[in-house]
């Protein structure tokens, strides 16, 4: 009897051991993916651009890196679960099926979305905004910050999938951002993709910006509709919490 303990606790001290060296080499490798996207996003844009100084083009690096840091750091360290749940690919798990076309066609535009405005405000200059609006896109992409690591920082649960997550008992979550309105990733969204384009002096980049807050408008609605009918509590928190994207308004 003895005997089998020792096994048994020598066992999972290895499967530990196992474990935490498979951690490590997964957070070494998020480290060295995330230093080489982060390069080629810095060189991408200012290629695209023309101009290895455009001042627009920098302070949209300096949110965009500083935004995609700071949660994957912060996920690394305080949820992995969370971040591993935000790496899967579309059509992972239980996602809804309609979600994962929306998935990939979003990440299809982001991608457009990102290349299409150095070339319209800086390359090309097919766009022309007054000073002023600039700025108001760059005051936008403050609060864009905040409620998108809020999001993450509140809510475990933050999938980027339409799905419940049965496997991680999922629940509902209403403090911090989530007293605000009930989708406030989706608000930190909207202010992104309405500020970042006003602040390089995109139309392209604002267009496909509105496009996107539309298909969130859509996406929040058949979202809503599998909480209410699967998630329990959630339509008692729709009481609570009655806006769902932007305040006194919807």
């Amino acid at each position: 009897m003895e005997n089998m303990t020792r096994n048994a606790v020598g066992i999972e001290l290895q499967e530990d051991f196992l474990m935490s060296n498979r951690k490590g080499k997964f957070k070494v490798s998020q480290i060295f993916a995330s230093t080489i996207t982060s390069v080629l996003f810095v060189v991408v844009i200012l290629l695209l651009a023309g101009d290895w100084f455009w001042l627009e083009g920098w302070l949209f690096i300096i949110f965009w890196l500083g935004m995609t840091l700071s949660i994957g750091i912060y996920l690394s360290i305080y949820d992995p679960e969370l971040l591993a749940e935000r790496s899967k690919m579309p059509g992972s798990d239980n996602q809804k099926g309609w979600d994962k076309y929306y998935q990939s066609f979003a990440y299809l535009s982001l991608v457009v979305w990102v290349i299409i405005m150095p070339l319209d405000a800086k390359r090309y200059a097919w766009s022309h905004f007054p000073i002023g609006l600039k700025v108001a896109g760059g005051v936008a992409l403050l609060p864009a910050l905040y409620f998108l690591f809020q999001s993450v920082a509140t809510n475990t649960f933050a999938s980027a999938m339409v799905r419940i997550q049965t496997e991680r008992k999922q629940q509902v979550i209403s403090t911090g951002v989530y007293g605000f309105v009930r989708h406030p990733m989706y608000l930190g969204n909207s202010f992104m993709l309405v500020g970042a384009p006003l602040m390089l002096g995109s139309i392209y980049g604002l267009i496909i910006g509105i496009i996107g807050i539309i298909l969130m408008i859509v996406r929040i609605i058949g979202e809503e509709r599998m909480l209410v009918n699967e998630l329990e509590g959630y339509e008692d928190y729709k009481k609570k919490v009655r806006y769902r994207l932007i305040p006194f308004v919807w």
